[in-house]
């Protein structure tokens, strides 16, 4: 199994025994309604589940004073007046009988968890868990906190596994300032937390949650704070802050474990985070994490107080661990000016020390190519996006996950072990009716290939295959590119996103009318022909690649939304094989995991293999040195968006002046 849960009924037994309308949220219903749900959706027997056990002393003293375990143990012996006249030496915190029992569970839990993935015995898994702990400091226990379950794990993860690059990623809607003061001089940790702020305004009222906190010492950095500074924010807002600040700096960090603080009162419903973002945004940030640290990702709960949004939110982060399509995100994707504030404040902060933010430094502006053929085709398609249904609506999962279908594989080539080679093709007659349109398919191989082309192509669009990889002869392959466009089209794709990489043309055929996407990668030069029409060239580094990926390829995927991505790596494509795996594994989000990539039939086994495994959901292999982009790769990139952010707003990073 890929994905661990770890729970333990004991982890209910601590409820409040007095009145405190401030803390009677935090209830043991927050488990037994999460585990409820993934119990009733069939998505706990789908995991390896493992039982919590207590933390050592000697494991809670990683993060905590001696004295601060010792008065913890203490609780255990007292009445019920004592544990309130404790309570209230601290800031929203209650004790009870069972706390000592149920936090050393908390933290065994995540401990349970980083030795199951980081011993390869699971890729990634969730830690369902209370107390929280993202507030618990070394001796003082905080907002309903009282080990810190997260800091606790990093530590352990350090001294046992040798660890030296961990990404801790906080989603709850509170700033974890336990986690910030444990690493805030530590190079070794990367934190980021985005939570609601409104200018000091909100809990625990901290100057030091604003984003201008960036860590002490050698950890200078390394500390990154989104402040949400309105509350409403939602799916769009969440999708830039990963878009636009956690994933430039953690790729250029390149962790080798991810902790998630996974605090779900970020979730609308929620009393005290009061935000709009959806359940399903959190598989789609989920899957995106999964992308670093060879996919090795732990999630722990923290917050979350609308046991229906809770629970929904942790179902959706179960089913991304599990490699399930993410469902489709309602909502304009378009961010609150609030929110482009915030990015705007923390990447100012942040670029004096990632090379990531320099290279993406200065407002795009739009510059030559603007001209009146870009801004009437704008102008005649607009309207169009927000015209057409919202495309992918919430599936079952496809019986078949990813399938591979190619006219002669290679002996080599290695799948995994639920990736099976399609035998079936299209029938002849459709096949020689669509091969008739090119002269390039008039040729046995070219026609064989396209019928099994169009075949894997039917079984994902009727929802019996998720997701494929399929070859064409070179000489046909912008010919077959061409069918599988009109076929996709003409068989109920609403939005059909094309990433062409290579020397492949745009058929003349495609309209701009707001129901296909063209992004052309290796393309003569760096053009907007219309707001549906994207040329760029190949960037020349690592570094560069992945600028154009987070800045200009994944925002534009996520304001376009669509529901089939065509990924087309022609002759000549000049992508490595790990450069191809990264972009394939971006690609599957906003499709809902529908993406068929069609390959050079000449292309290495190696390259088909990497492809089969990140469209199965594995994480793809890591990129190396990302080395600096040249300032035409640059320049490239800021004068795209320059001329696409006004029509795709996720492009935006800053506020409009």
């Amino acid at each position: 199994m890929r994905t661990a849960l770890v729970y333990h009924e004991d982890m209910t037994a601590p409820r409040l025994l007095w009145e405190d309308p401030e803390c009677e949220i935090e209830c043991p219903e927050r488990l037994t309604s999460a585990m409820g749900l993934l119990q009733q959706r069939g998505l706990e027997q789908r995991c390896l589940q493992l039982a919590a056990r207590e933390a050592s002393e000697a494991e809670l003293g990683l993060v905590h004073s001696p004295e601060y375990v010792a008065l913890l143990r203490g609780t255990q012996a007292l009445g019920t007046e004592e544990l309130r006249a404790l309570s209230g030496q601290y800031d929203a915190v209650y004790f009870h009988p069972s706390t000592f029992h149920s936090a050393r569970l908390a933290v065994g839990a995540g401990l349970e968890l980083v030795d199951a993935v980081l011993t390869g015995a699971v890729h990634n898994g969730l830690a369902l868990v209370r107390p929280p702990g993202h507030h618990s400091q070394r001796a003082a226990a905080s907002g309903f906190c009282v080990f810190n379950n997260v800091a606790i794990a990093a530590k352990h993860a350090q001294q046992k596994h040798g660890l030296h690059r961990i990404l801790i990623v906080d989603w709850d809607i509170h700033h974890g300032q336990g986690i910030q003061y444990i690493f805030e001089d530590d190079p070794s940790v990367l934190y980021f937390s985005w939570h609601r702020y409104e200018h000091g305004r909100f809990w625990p009222y901290l100057q030091e949650s604003d984003a201008v906190a960036v860590g002490q010492g050698r950890g200078r950095g390394f500390t990154v704070n989104l402040p949400w500074n309105q509350v409403g924010m939602g799916n769009a807002d969440y999708l830039a802050g990963f878009l636009h600040v956690l994933l430039p700096l953690a790729f250029e960090f390149d962790p080798e474990l991810v902790l998630v603080s996974a605090g779900f009162d970020s979730a609308i419903g929620d009393p005290e985070g009061q935000m709009q973002a959806t359940p399903e945004c959190f598989a789609h940030l989920t899957q995106l994490l999964q992308v670093l640290a060879g996919g090795r990702v732990c999630a722990l709960l923290e917050g979350g107080y609308n046991l229906k949004s809770l629970s929904e939110s942790v179902c959706m982060t179960v089913q991304a661990l599990l490699g399930d399509p993410a469902p489709p995100l309602s909502g304009p994707m378009v961010p609150h000016r609030s929110a482009l504030e915030s990015i705007q404040s923390v990447r100012a902060a942040q670029v004096p020390h990632w090379t990531s933010l320099q290279q993406q430094e200065g407002r795009p502006s739009a510059l030559l190519s603007e001209g009146p053929e870009f801004k009437a085709a704008a102008a005649q398609a607009t309207a169009a996006p927000s015209a057409l249904p919202d495309g992918l609506h919430l599936r079952p999962m496809p019986p078949v996950r990813t399938a591979v279908a190619l006219t002669s594989p290679d002996a080599a080539l290695v799948l995994p072990p639920e990736v099976p080679h399609q035998e079936g093709s299209a029938l002849e007659e459709e096949t020689q009716s669509w091969a008739s349109l090119h002269e390039a398919l008039a040729k046995d191989e070219a026609a064989s290939a396209l019928g099994k082309v169009l075949y894997l192509l039917d079984r994902i669009l009727d929802g019996q295959v998720s997701s494929g990889i399929a070859a064409a002869p070179a000489s046909a392959a912008a010919a077959t590119l061409d069918v599988a466009i009109r076929c996709s089209l003409s068989r109920g794709a609403q939005r059909l996103l094309c990433v062409a990489v290579g020397q492949l043309d745009r058929p003349s055929h495609l309209a701009d009318d707001g129901r296909n996407l063209w992004l052309s990668i290796r393309g003569k030069e760096a053009a907007a022909l219309s707001m549906f029409h994207v040329s760029m060239p190949l960037p020349g580094t690592t570094g560069a690649f992945l600028n154009f990926l987070l800045a200009l390829v994944l925002p534009l995927a996520y304001s376009f939304r669509p529901d089939l991505v065509l990924l087309a790596l022609g002759p000549d494509h000049g992508l490595r094989d790990p450069q191809a795996a990264v972009l394939a594994s971006l690609l599957r989000a906003p499709a809902g995991c529908r993406v068929l990539a069609l390959v050079d039939a000449e292309s290495t086994p190696q390259l088909a293999g990497v492809l089969a495994q990140v469209l199965h959901g594995e994480a793809p292999p890591g990129l190396g040195p990302l080395g600096m982009a040249s300032p035409e790769d640059t320049q490239a990139l800021m004068r795209l968006r320059g001329q696409l952010e006004p029509q795709w707003k996720m492009l935006q990073v800053a506020a409009p002046a």
